[in-house]
């Protein structure tokens, strides 16, 4: 999600939000010029700096609590015995959690003061994680991470647009790179932290103690720097932004972009970490935490610079190329055992102890991911923000970039814990993939045919 806009109150009165009746009819300019939502007049003025740290911290902290569950989650499997329909539920649970809170949230955010949801899902965060720490049954674990679906939602919908609201246009991909890199670092610290922990205590209680510190000192810091939000957008805004002819493009990439990142980045842990009669590696909890990781890092490297990039070169292209190379590298994770065998790769790692040879291509392969997905991401959110930023409702905007994703996210885990039951591990990430080079694909086809030739680089 994003977090661009600007602190406009009223509606665009000059049907910025046209039907989709207009789609083949004549161009609309504010759709479809290319950036003149970064050229308008004082959008170049930021805020304070300190809001900005602020929201970093809040993303922070977000990112560091859904890590530590992606690599913990092994661990819950092999200690509650549950089965591969149980793991989608685990992930299903999550994400229509994230459904039925999207629209709430993001109409509270726009009508009324953000930072006030803001500290209310931190509040709701700090009980969660101390949930978690007692999870004893499947039921609880899929009903307390039902709750963290929730917290997500807000913290992501309301940080990505009080960090649009402060940006400057110009700015808007980069601060969005930058917001997302403080995520990404929190995912690499409680990837890490969560693996060595849960390995050194033998129990989830230590780890989910040091996030639900972490969510305190962050409902703190927020509570302390950030400005009430005066910004407030009357009116049901998704109702016009579902049919702003942009947001119909993005979402031919998004709804199937879902299917592929869903459960690309849900199953490369689980191929690390579930037992081998299973289809996985049995790699113990540091090694699937250091395989994570990989990919948060190049992506928390790689966003600053890619989104600094997409707000000179265009946006739709980053789109575009970084979706279609996702999918690629996607497909090629189940050959990380034979890439290992065929180079000789080392079966003991310095620090990881003994693995086997897929260890480093695996490693390497979903740090690759991470730089594929570097490209779109700022991009993609920027591009939202666009649609959002001049008084239609930015945080809307990214509820309906949410909404897009949702039944990709519902469905796909459930079709991969099927697939790992019935056929085996690998072929989730042949779907995954082909789900994203598809996906790529389709955005190309839809954005020539309704913005013509040029768009790809002018968006």
């Amino acid at each position: 999600m994003t977090d661009e806009g600007v602190d406009d109150t009223d509606e665009n009165p000059d049907g910025t939000d046209e039907g989709l009746d207009n789609i083949d009819g004549a161009p609309n300019d504010h759709n479809d010029a290319p950036n003149d939502h970064d050229n308008t007049g004082s959008d170049e003025t930021e805020g304070d700096w300190r809001q900005f740290w602020a929201l970093y911290l809040a993303r922070f902290s977000a990112g560091f609590g859904l890590v530590t569950l992606v690599t913990l989650l092994p661990q819950f499997v092999n200690t509650l015995g549950a089965g591969g329909t149980t793991v989608g539920l685990f992930y299903t649970g999550f994400t229509v959690a994230q459904t039925l809170a999207i629209v709430p949230l993001a109409w509270a955010g726009d009508r009324g003061d953000k930072r006030t949801v803001l500290l209310g899902c931190l509040a709701l965060g700090v009980g969660t994680y101390v949930a978690f720490g007692f999870v004893s049954s499947t039921a609880g674990l899929i009903a307390v991470r039902a709750l963290q679906g929730v917290v997500a939602t807000g913290m992501g919908l309301m940080t990505l647009s009080l960090v649009g609201e402060l940006a400057a246009p110009s700015t808007r991909a980069n601060r969005i790179g930058k917001a997302n890199a403080a995520r990404f670092l929190a995912s690499i610290g409680g990837g890490l932290s969560a693996g060595w922990l849960y390995d050194y205590f033998d129990g989830f209680q230590e780890v989910f103690g040091l996030t639900t510190a972490l969510f305190v000192v962050t409902l703190a810091a927020v509570a302390a720097v950030l400005a009430h939000d005066e910004t407030t957008v009357p009116g049901f805004p998704f109702r016009d932004l579902a049919v702003n002819r942009r947001i119909v493009t993005l979402t031919s990439f998004r709804a199937q972009y879902a299917v592929a990142v869903t459960l690309v980045r849900s199953w490369v842990p689980l191929f690390a970490g579930v037992v081998a009669a299973r289809g996985g590696l049995g790699y113990p909890a540091f090694a699937v935490s250091v395989i994570v990781v990989s990919e948060k890092f190049t992506n928390m490297v790689c966003q600053p610079l890619t989104g600094r990039l997409s707000d000179r070169s265009g946006r739709s292209l980053f789109v575009f190329a970084g979706g279609a190379a996702y999918g690629l590298v996607a497909t090629l994770v189940p050959f990380a055992p034979a890439v290992g065998g065929a180079v000789g790769a080392p079966n003991t790692v310095p620090f990881v102890g003994e693995v086997s040879a897929a260890f480093l291509p695996l490693v390497a392969l979903n740090g690759a991911l991470g730089v594929a997905d570097s490209f779109r991401e700022p991009a993609s959110m920027a591009l939202f923000a666009d649609e959002g930023s001049d008084g239609d409702g930015v945080a809307s905007s990214f509820g309906i970039r949410e909404l897009v994703w949702r039944p990709g996210s519902v469905l796909a885990p459930l079709a991969g814990g099927w697939l790992m039951e019935s056929v085996g591990m690998d072929v989730v990430f042949f779907l995954g993939g082909g789900a994203a080079v598809l996906g790529a694909v389709t955005f190309v086809v839809v954005l020539r045919r309704f913005h013509g030739a040029g768009a790809l680089r002018e968006w």
